[in-house]
C-alpha cells in the first residue's frame, strides 16, 4: 500500500491505494480515503498530513503483511528426500542465546581469545555447551552432536571442545567475575543477602585422583566424589562457586570463596545465610567482621542442656509484631486456637556468648510444622513396621534420616531369655524423643534486625537446595564422566553459567511455571525446514510458548517462519 495525492481545483485528498492485477494487467485500488489536505492538517492540530500519512501507511502495512504472508509449498509424491540430510531442528536454544548474548558471554569469549591467541570459536563452543547442558544434557561427545540439531549450526570440531575446556577452566574466576559485572546491567542484584551452601558430585570412575577422592556423599554412593560451593544472590540468581576435592570439610570452604567474592566483586557489606553443617566458628567469626553479618539454622539437639531445655520449653513463646506470651500446650489442646493459630509462627530469642562470639539464638514454633513433621514421621513408622513383617533381611540402615532408625534389634524374649533369633520392633523411645522437637526450627545470628526479617531471610535457603537440585537433575551434572581436574572445573563452570541463564529465563517468565515444564517446552520447540521457503513449527503452542514469545519480543509460533524472518529473529537474539 502506498500514498496517492489527488489534486482538484479546490481542494487536495490523501487516499491509502494498492496495485491488483485485474485481467492480467496491474492497476491501483483504493483502499481508504484519509481526508483533504486542509481538514487533516486541523485534525492533527499542526502536524503535517503527508508524513502523518506516510507513518500510518507504513503501520498498515506491517500489520496486512503479518495477517495475508502466506507461503504455498509444493511437495512431490514421486520424489525421494534428500539422502543424510537433517531436516528436524531445535529453536528452543535461542531464547537462552538472547540471555546469553545480554549477559556479554560473546564479548567475554573474545576477550579470552585474544589473550590466548587459538585459532577455535571459543563463543561458539562454550555457548552449545550452555545450551545442550539445559536443553539436552550428554557427555561433550554427545553435546558436539547434538549442536548439529539446532537451527545454527556449530563452527567448531570435537577436539576443540576438549581444548576449550582447559581455557574455561583456566578463566573460570575471571568469566564469574565478569559475569557479574554484566549482570548488572540486565538486572538488579541483591547482594545484600548471600546464600551459600555445598554440595557433592560423583564420578563413575572409582580411582581417586586430583579432585575425585572419597568422601562423605550426599548420596551415599560408594564413588569418588568432588565438592562444589555456591553463593547464591539474594533473588535466586547464581553469584559465585569453587570447586574442591570430595574430601574436603566443606566448612572451610566458605571462606576463600566469600574472600574472592569481596576482592573480585568489590562487595563488602552483606548477610551470609548458610545451614547448620556450614556454621563453624570460624565462619561466624568471619562474618562478625566490618559490615558483614551471619544468619545459620542451629540445630536445637546439639545446643547446650539449659538452652536446650530452654528452647524447647512449652513457655514464653511470642508471635510476631505482639507482645503476648503464650504456651503452645494451650493452642494444642484448644481445638479454637489450634485453628486459629495453625499457620502462625511463634518465637522466643536470647543472646548468647559462646567462643568469644555474641550471637543471638532465635527458635520458632509452628503447628503446620509439627503437624508436617509428624505425617513425615508416621509415614516412616509404616514403613518400620511393614520391613518387619516382610522383608526384616533388609534392614541395613543407610544414614540418620532412614526410616530403620525406628526399628530396635534385641536377642532376648520379653521374659528375658535368650532368643533363637533376632527380635525385631519398633523403638517407642527413640519415637518419643523425637517428638519433642516437632514444631521447632532455630537459627543464630549476629543481627539485632526485626526478628520477621531474619526468618524471612533463612526461609528462602530452599532456592539454592533447588538449584543443586536442577544441576543434578534436570542438567545430568552427575555423573561425571571426565578425569582430569581442568576439565572438570570447565565442566562445572559451564553448569554454574546454564544455572545463571536459566533463572534469568525463569525471572522473565515472572517465575509463573516449573523447571520441568520450561526445559520440557524449550526441549520441543523443534522446527521442519522446509528447503527455500522456512521454518514449519512442530511443537505444540501452550501458555508458556506464549508467554516466552511475549517477553522476548519476538514469535516463531506462525504456521511457517520464513528464511527472512527466522534470520531477523536470529539476529536479534545477539543484540543488546
Amino acid at each position: 500500500m502506498r500514498l496517492k495525492i489527488s489534486k482538484s481545483k479546490n481542494a487536495s485528498s490523501l487516499y491509502v491505494i494498492k496495485s491488483i492485477y485485474k485481467n492480467g494487467k496491474r492497476t491501483s485500488k483504493i483502499v481508504e480515503k484519509l481526508g483533504t489536505y486542509a481538514d487533516l492538517q486541523e485534525q492533527l492540530n499542526g502536524v503535517d498530513p503527508i508524513e502523518w500519512a506516510k507513518e500510518y501507511i507504513e503501520k498498515l502495512n506491517k500489520e496486512t503483511e503479518k495477517k495475508e504472508r502466506t507461503v504455498t509449498i509444493q511437495c512431490s509424491t514421486s520424489k525421494l528426500i534428500a539422502k543424510d540430510e537433517d531436516n528436524l531442528f531445535n529453536g528452543g536454544y535461542i531464547f537462552l542465546q538472547k540471555i546469553y548474548y545480554e549477559l556479554g558471554l560473546d564479548k567475554i569469549c573474545s576477550c579470552i581469545s585474544n589473550k590466548y591467541k587459538f585459532e577455535f570459536n571459543l563463543d561458539s563452543i562454550l555457548s552449545r555447551l550452555i545450551y545442550g547442558r539445559i536443553i539436552f544434557p550428554s557427555s561433550k561427545l554427545g553435546t558436539s552432536k547434538l549442536s548439529e540439531k539446532f537451527i545454527e549450526k556449530p563452527k567448531f570440531k570435537l577436539h576443540h571442545i576438549y581444548r576449550a575446556l582447559e581455557i574455561i577452566a583456566k578463566e573460570s574466576s575471571f568469566l564469574q567475575s565478569e559475569l557479574y559485572k554484566n549482570s548488572l546491567k540486565i538486572s538488579k542484584r541483591n547482594t545484600g543477602i548471600l546464600y551459600y551452601d555445598c554440595t557433592n558430585y560423583f564420578f563413575e570412575i572409582e580411582e581417586e585422583k586430583g579432585l575425585k577422592q572419597y568422601g562423605v556423599s550426599k548420596e551415599h554412593r560408594p564413588n569418588p566424589i568432588v565438592q562444589m560451593g555456591l553463593f547464591m544472590d539474594g533473588n535466586g540468581v547464581p553469584l559465585a562457586f569453587n570447586i574442591n576435592k570430595g574430601n574436603t570439610n566443606e566448612q572451610i570452604t566458605l571462606k576463600p570463596l566469600e574472600e574472592q567474592i569481596i576482592k573480585d566483586f568489590e562487595l563488602s557489606k552483606f548477610i551470609v545465610c548458610t545451614d547448620a553443617g556450614l556454621a563453624s566458628n570460624a565462619n561466624r567469626q568471619f562474618n562478625n567482621l566490618s559490615e558483614r553479618a551471619f544468619i545459620t539454622t542451629q540445630s536445637i539437639k546439639k545446643l547446650k542442656k539449659k538452652l536446650k531445655d530452654w528452647a524447647i520449653s512449652k513457655d514464653g513463646w511470642k508471635l510476631l509484631n505482639e507482645n503476648k506470651i503464650y504456651n503452645i500446650d494451650d493452642l494444642e489442646k484448644d481445638e479454637e486456637h489450634f485453628d486459629k493459630y495453625y499457620d502462625k509462627i511463634f518465637y522466643k530469642e536470647q543472646w548468647i556468648n559462646e567462643n568469644d562470639l555474641e550471637q543471638k539464638i532465635i527458635v520458632t514454633y509452628s503447628l503446620k510444622y509439627k503437624n508436617y513433621q509428624k505425617n513425615i514421621r508416621n509415614t516412616q513408622i509404616e514403613r518400620a513396621k511393614n520391613l518387619i513383617k516382610n522383608n526384616p533381611q533388609k534392614l541395613r540402615k543407610t544414614n540418620a534420616n532412614d526410616y530403620k532408625r525406628f526399628i530396635i534389634k534385641t536377642s532376648v524374649t520379653k521374659a528375658g531369655e535368650i532368643a533363637d533369633k533376632d527380635i525385631l520392633s519398633i523403638n517407642d523411645e527413640i519415637i518419643r524423643l523425637e517428638e519433642i522437637y516437632d514444631g521447632l526450627y532455630a537459627v543464630c545470628t549476629n543481627l539485632d534486625d526485626n526478628i520477621s526479617e531474619i526468618i524471612k531471610i533463612n526461609q528462602r535457603r530452599w532456592e539454592i537446595e533447588e538449584s543443586f537440585r536442577i544441576m543434578k537433575t534436570e542438567f545430568k551434572a552427575r555423573p561425571v564422566y571426565l578425569s582430569r581436574d581442568d576439565r572438570i572445573e570447565a565442566h562445572f563452570t559451564t553448569c554454574f553459567i546454564s544455572l545463571m541463564i536459566y533463572r534469568y529465563l525463569e525471572k522473565r517468565l515472572d517465575e509463573k511455571f516449573t523447571v520441568n515444564q520450561i526445559i520440557d517446552t524449550l526441549k520441543n520447540m523443534n522446527f521442519l525446514k522446509v528447503t527455500g521457503d522456512g521454518y514449519i513449527p512442530t511443537y505444540k503452542r501452550t501458555d508458556l510458548t506464549d508467554a516466552i514469545h511475549d517477553k522476548f519480543g519476538f514469535r516463531t509460533d506462525y504456521q511457517i517462519v520464513t528464511n527472512k524472518e527466522m534470520k531477523k529473529i536470529l539476529i536479534s537474539t545477539k543484540s543488546k
